[in-house]
């Protein structure tokens, strides 16, 4: 079975919620996306100019400028995220940087290691404070979204708040343990 581009799906997702340019689309995978989904302006402006192409996402602005140019999922787009939707998902190897070096650091001293996991733990912390900064957002009604579309999110948000607990936690024992 061929590869399918997952950002393709990632931004028809973005685009069903709401219309946006390829600036508010960056903006969503940075803030909304940002525990699970990344994309950067390289990957976007190019998927955006095939989903184009393929009648999957329409222009409603005529902007000369790329980086404001308004984009609307088209109903094509639709019946394709709809389709995706419905498929099994296949689960994703897991790829971290951090624990690859953690993995191969047993010749490195241990105040070196220490600090790796310190650091980490600390990355982990920030994460959660934003989670739960957006959750209490949430909770406030900042943003005027949908009671469907907020129980989504809240699950979401949970999801990364409990990850990020777990990391901490994990951290915290591994360097108790005087790995």
């Amino acid at each position: 079975m061929a590869l399918k581009n997952k950002s393709l799906y990632a931004i028809l997702g973005i685009l069903n919620v709401s219309p946006g340019t390829g600036y508010d689309i960056k903006k969503y995978c940075d803030t909304v996306l940002s525990g699970f989904w990344n994309e950067n302006f390289g990957h976007i402006y190019p998927t955006l100019k095939k989903m184009l192409s393929d009648e999957l996402v329409e222009i409603i602005s005529n902007e000369k400028n790329e980086k404001k140019i308004l984009y609307r999922i088209t109903p094509k787009g639709q019946v394709e995220l709809e389709s995706w939707l419905m498929e099994e998902t296949e689960l994703q190897p897991m790829r971290s940087e951090f624990m690859l070096k953690l993995l191969f650091s047993s010749s490195q001293p241990k105040e070196h290691i220490i600090k790796m996991l310190e650091d980490y733990k600390q990355i982990h912390v920030k994460k959660q404070e934003k989670y739960l900064a957006m959750q209490h957002d949430l909770d406030q009604g900042i943003e005027e979204i949908s009671e469907e579309r907020s129980r989504f999110l809240r699950a979401m948000l949970r999801r990364g708040i409990l990850s990020c607990e777990a990391t901490i936690c994990w951290c915290d024992e591994t360097m108790e343990s005087g790995l």
